[in-house]
């Protein structure tokens, strides 16, 4: 699978995608393949406040539960709440389903997340 250079990714497996001094943030596909079939999503409220690094949530799969860790330092603006109802969307398309949107205080944060390629070498 290649990875989208358009995202800025975190050696713990989850993507953002930078819009001006939001970004959204999901998992990646080497993340959903090494999960298994996703059945629960739990997320954040709006207006939870976040450091870089930081717990967000879980995923749950039939094999595990797993951390989900914020990309970046913020605020949650936005919440994909059909992820309740449809978990295995992630499976599907883990790069198209967000889960966050995350207003940052610090977009310096950015700039050490991995690229692309980087990333690749990460899980390779």
């Amino acid at each position: 699978m290649a990875y989208p250079t358009n995202l800025k990714y975190t050696k713990d497996h989850e993507w953002i995608a930078l819009a001006g001094e939001k970004g959204k943030v999901g998992i990646t596909d080497y993340a959903q393949a090494q999960l298994g079939d996703v059945v629960y999503v739990e997320l954040p409220e709006v207006g939870a406040k976040l450091k870089q690094g930081q717990s967000f949530g879980t995923i749950e799969s039939v094999k595990a539960v797993s951390e989900l860790y914020s990309p970046v330092t913020g605020e949650v603006v936005e919440v994909n709440s059909a992820l309740k109802d449809k978990p295995e969307t992630v499976n599907k398309d883990p790069h198209g389903s967000w889960m966050i949107v995350i207003r940052m205080t610090n977009a310096g944060e950015t700039d050490g997340l991995l690229d692309a390629t980087q990333y690749e070498k990460v899980i390779t």
